[in-house]
């Protein structure tokens, strides 16, 4: 494969060699290949039919084809720009056809329900047998047992959605790219921290804007950015323009995305009733924990009438508040006011404020007090490598291993007691125009145990986000907030990395939707620990810990409006949940008043109505699955991690016995097993909710 780069089974990838102009060529060798090994499968005589020349050389068949393209996806993520862009869009439709045409080929699944159903699955081990069935539950929900003509039309599906789903993530990247405000008048910056001044002055200047003697600041759509202004700017017309930038994202001019949401709710409701399920939700959640749409839809309405009340009452307290030291009435608040209002009332109430703990969460202390803490719970070693970035279209032959940007850093994970590499990842944790938004984990290369002669293959991972950047000689100082999102993608990561499963597609973070968030979810606990927080949270200058009295006022205040918290991510969960279990009652209308319909129990009330989140909501709309019928999972797992983490709580938070038993239990098992009984084997029980409610102070 030397002479197709994206497809080379290199474990340090040659980035500088993936270049646009290999994307055609590589990709449609990867499809040629993949088909050639289908056919082999489609020509053995069923009699001779056996797991590894079935589901086992299905599995092997298609992994060029998907090392090439997931490398490919990853730089589109990561390092986005036209040629690559153009590349990637000419060879989507062909990659989609083909993975359409792989559950469709009759003969192909002819074949493998042929083994199915012989008593040779009997002798199978468990792993293998639930491959068996994964694989033909899978084929069935991709129309494998569909007429010809529904089957074409089952391809066409899978074809238009791949292109609407690629296209409504261009125009969030597009629109967030576009969209700048550059203040030339320094008091319109009053209230804000330093911290943000600085990073937006930086940011003017690396685009050539404003001298020296005439400074100006610039603010753009990524987080970091953004959301200070709304936190602290005592200048409202600086709030407004901020949020009604925020809102202009996916919404505006050529990058609305409109249309696009109501085409691939539709395309995946057609999808759906192709495949005899009542809805989307029902199609996508047959195989998680929660079982059905109405059941995921259940969930969020009861944990809503849970925490309603106290939501209204929060809502009510920072109205009060602003009318208090106004003035004023108590009136509802504009939507630029809201984090404002209650960012002063919170720093009033606790004497706490998140950007006193800045300083100590200097984000290379932050991932070598993480890794510390990750060897001494899970039994592994995490070192460095010495990493190079080398330009696109050169060579490199040299010990460093190559990256895709000067920024980003290379780790290798080995197992404490064996010696064994386990696992490489990449770090990459600064905004980019070229990157995505968001925080995420991702895997490159899967890899197997070691069994028998064959020694064991790491796995290769990848996390990822756009964390406070570094500014001149200033390190990259981070909120506690972005604090948790490092040690949340690292728990996916670990998911992956410590992934002990001789399947690759059962493998690390191929689960149910609503079971993957787990293993992240619960590495959020340890930020808030005071044992954890020593590993790692030390000031960048002195060395010293958190005062014991300002990790006070930061536990006093956690639990500050979590249920207005608790009801976003609810809003969130319900918004996707009916768009895609009753479709038919939304489509085609306007979408901002579908959400204030959805949502109209689940939101503040405002002085102003605020544009929907669905025209930039990545997390449903830029994959054809992604998390669509699926963000309740996210709340869903909090029930599990709160409920797991009360082990670690009465067996002691680092304590390395409990660390092994989830590392045993729950990291190395993948979707080996039905997770309901990995969960049971950790805990003894079923989860809980109770937990959840007591940790968020709503109990």
């Amino acid at each position: 494969m030397a002479d197709h780069p994206f497809l080379a089974e290199n474990f340090h990838i040659p980035w500088s060699q993936l270049i646009p102009e290999k994307v055609e060529v590589d990709i449609e060798a990867g499809i040629l290949e993949a088909q050639q090994r289908i056919d082999e499968i489609c020509s053995v005589p069923h009699e001779q039919l056996t797991y590894d020349n079935t589901f086992a050389a299905l599995e092997a068949a298609t992994e060029s084809l998907s090392r090439g393209w997931g490398r490919l996806n990853h730089l589109s993520s990561v390092r986005d720009n036209d040629t690559q862009r153009s590349a990637l869009n000419k060879m989507l439709p062909k990659v989609t056809a083909f993975h359409a045409s792989i559950p469709l080929n009759a003969k192909l699944w002819a074949s493998l329900k042929s083994f199915a159903e012989s008593d040779s699955v009997k002798k199978l081990d468990p792993v293998s047998k639930r491959f068996v069935e994964e694989t033909c539950a899978e084929f069935r929900d991709a129309g494998a047992d569909l007429p010809p003509d529904k089957k074409a039309r089952m391809a066409e599906l899978q074809s238009e959605l791949a292109k609407a789903t690629k296209k409504f993530g261009e125009n969030v990247l597009d629109s967030v790219k576009e969209w700048e405000l550059v203040v030339k008048d320094e008091a319109l910056l009053a209230g804000l921290p330093e911290s943000s001044r600085a990073s937006a002055r930086a940011d003017a200047e690396a685009k050539g804007l404003g001298s020296p003697e005439a400074p100006c600041w610039r603010f753009n759509m990524q987080f970091p950015s953004f959301y200070p202004v709304l936190q602290y700017a005592d200048s409202e017309e600086l709030r407004k323009m901020v949020f009604e930038g925020r809102g202009s994202i996916g919404r505006s001019g050529k990058f609305d995305n409109s249309t696009l949401v109501w085409e691939i709710v539709r395309l995946r409701q057609e999808k759906a009733e192709l495949l005899g399920f009542a809805n989307f939700a029902d199609l996508n959640l047959q195989r998680s924990m929660v079982g059905n749409g109405s059941r995921a839809l259940g969930f969020v309405e009861d944990l809503h009438e849970r925490i309603v009340d106290a939501f209204r009452n929060e809502c009510l307290q920072i109205e009060s508040y602003k009318a208090r030291k106004t003035g004023e009435e108590a009136n509802s608040l504009e939507p630029w006011e809201v984090s404002y209002w209650a960012e002063k009332q919170r720093k009033e109430q606790y004497d706490f404020d998140d950007e006193d703990l800045r300083p100590y969460f200097q984000v290379d202390n932050v991932m070598e007090g993480l890794f510390g803490l990750t060897s001494r719970l899970f039994g592994v070693t995490i070192t460095p490598r010495r990493e190079i970035f080398v330009e696109s279209g050169s060579s490199h032959s040299g010990e460093e291993v190559e990256v895709w940007h000067p920024e980003v850093s290379f780790y290798d994970l080995h197992d404490s007691e064996s010696g064994e590499l386990l696992g490489s990842f990449y770090a990459d944790w600064h905004p980019r125009e070229s990157k995505r938004s968001g925080a995420w984990m991702n895997y490159l290369e899967t890899g197997l145990p070691g069994s028998g002669d064959n020694e064991r293959k790491p796995h290769l991972g990848l996390i990822t986000g756009n964390l406070t950047k570094p500014i001149g000689d200033q390190p990259a100082l981070l909120t506690h907030s972005e604090v948790e999102t490092i040690f949340h993608e690292f728990g996916h990561l670990l998911h992956q990395l410590l992934s002990d499963v001789p399947v690759k597609s059962l493998s690390g973070v191929n689960v149910p939707r609503d079971w993957v968030e787990l293993p992240s979810q619960i590495m959020e606990n340890f930020c808030w620990d005071r044992d954890s927080l020593n590993f790692f949270a030390r000031h960048h200058e002195t060395g010293e810990p958190i005062p014991e009295e300002l990790f006070e006022k930061m536990i006093a205040a956690r639990n500050y409006l979590s249920a207005s918290a608790t009801m976003r991510q609810l809003a969130l969960g319900k918004l996707d949940l009916e768009l895609h279990t009753q479709p038919a009652a939304y489509l085609d209308r306007d979408l901002d008043e579908v959400d204030q319909e959805i949502l109209e129990n689940y939101k503040a009330v405002l002085a102003s109505p605020t544009p929907t989140i669905a025209r930039q909501f990545n997390h449903l709309f830029d994959s054809p699955g992604g998390y669509a019928a699926g963000y309740y999972s996210y709340k869903w797992s909090e029930v599990l991690d709160a409920d797991a983490f009360t082990r670690f709580r009465a067996e002691g938070v680092l304590n390395p016995d409990t660390g092994r038993a989830f590392r045993d239990h729950i990291l190395s098992k993948g979707n080996s097993r039905p997770v309901d009984e990995l969960y049971r084997d950790f805990m003894g029980r079923d989860p809980e909710l109770q937990p959840l409610l007591e940790r968020n102070g709503l109990a």
